[in-house]
């Protein structure tokens, strides 16, 4: 690769990182502004799995994430203006105002979702794969999800049939090590994540998630293998999200200390002191190029605030547009239009 196309690769993902980090920092200021309601989970800190992993899938495959998948939806290309709708409760939303945060969906780029139940979305990634398959489309279906989920029973049912059943599918487990509060030693007698998963005769390994080059590079290596061999493979991304589990979270159970240490492994600035070093951009070149690039996010981020505000709310006639009555004894069930 020319020195050209590593500056090109470097500052798109630098600049998607920031997009992430200055969107989710936002909407922090803006749920304490009663602006978003709800429950929030920011993935500050995380940024380099959010845009390593999902920015080194083709159009084609699909993704399946958690409840903390704004850097997901970003990731994958879903307009700002439509995740901020919907974080504001707007029929413009990509959602159309019912999900909120832990809901974003976006069936045209093949996101299917923010999931609100923990492990929820392991069983709908099995089975966007088992589709693909059946119908011989060569596509990957990629689910995140957290360390909590890895010991849910969905988990272990999920990874079970991806492998009995040679299912494309890529788990990306995000090891930010803490589900809600509880430490990953407190939850698992065996921490090492990605030797468990091996048990189920995938190809699995772990990966430093607070390095982009590294996550992207894991990423298009497991996807590669998927692709060739028709078998499902995983990554354990170890990682660390800086805020605490959601806005709702007083963050007691772990030290300022340990938080200040992870805080040193930034991906962000990791990544552009890595252009310095490899005599890609000066210091000051960085510099400049940072500001501008953060007026070009602060401009966007402005402007979908501005759009999200003066979108309307869905219609009350339309609160039971996907409801119907059975006959008999009138219970109601969820139907799609």
């Amino acid at each position: 690769m020319t020195e050209e196309l590593f500056l090109e690769l470097f500052t798109g993902l630098l600049r998607e990182m920031v997009r992430i980090r200055r969107f989710e920092e936002k909407c922090a200021e803006l749920y304490s502004a009663t602006k978003i309601r709800g429950f929030l989970h920011l993935c500050i800190g995380e940024e380099a799995v959010a845009v390593g992993v999902v920015g080194a899938l083709s159009e084609a495959d699909a993704v399946v994430s958690t409840y903390r998948e704004h850097g997901h939806a970003l990731a994958r290309g879903v307009p700002m203006d439509a995740v901020m709708a919907e974080m504001f409760g707007r029929a413009t939303g990509c959602s159309g105002g019912r999900g909120g945060s832990m809901h974003l969906f976006d069936a045209s780029r093949r996101f299917y979702g923010g999931n609100a139940i923990v492990a929820g979305g392991l069983p709908v990634a099995v089975g966007l794969a088992l589709a693909d398959h059946l119908t011989s489309d060569p596509a990957v279906t990629v689910c995140l999800f957290g360390d909590g989920a890895f010991a849910e029973g969905e988990f272990h049912e999920s990874a079970n049939l991806a492998a009995l059943w040679h299912l494309p599918v890529l788990f990306c487990c995000e090891n930010n090590r803490y589900a809600m509060g509880t430490a990953l030693a407190r939850e698992h007698a065996a921490t090492d994540l990605a030797t468990r998963a091996a048990g189920y005769g995938m190809v699995a390994w772990a990966v430093d998630g607070m390095d982009i080059l590294a996550v992207r590079d894991a990423t298009e290596r497991a996807l590669a293998y998927v692709r060739d061999s028709g078998q499902p493979c995983f990554l354990e991304l170890q990682t660390y999200r800086f805020r605490a589990h959601s806005m709702y979270d007083p963050d007691r159970y772990r030290t300022k200390d340990e938080i200040e240490r992870w805080k040193q492994l930034d991906p962000i600035p990791a990544l552009a002191a890595r252009l310095v070093s490899q005599k890609l951009m000066t210091v000051d070149e960085v510099k400049q190029w940072q500001a501008r690039v953060e007026a070009e996010v602060d401009a966007e981020i402005a402007a979908a605030i501005e759009t999200a505000d003066a979108a309307p709310t869905e219609p009350v006639a339309d609160l039971t547009r996907f409801v119907t009555t059975l006959p008999g004894d009138g219970a109601r069930v969820g139907r799609a239009s």
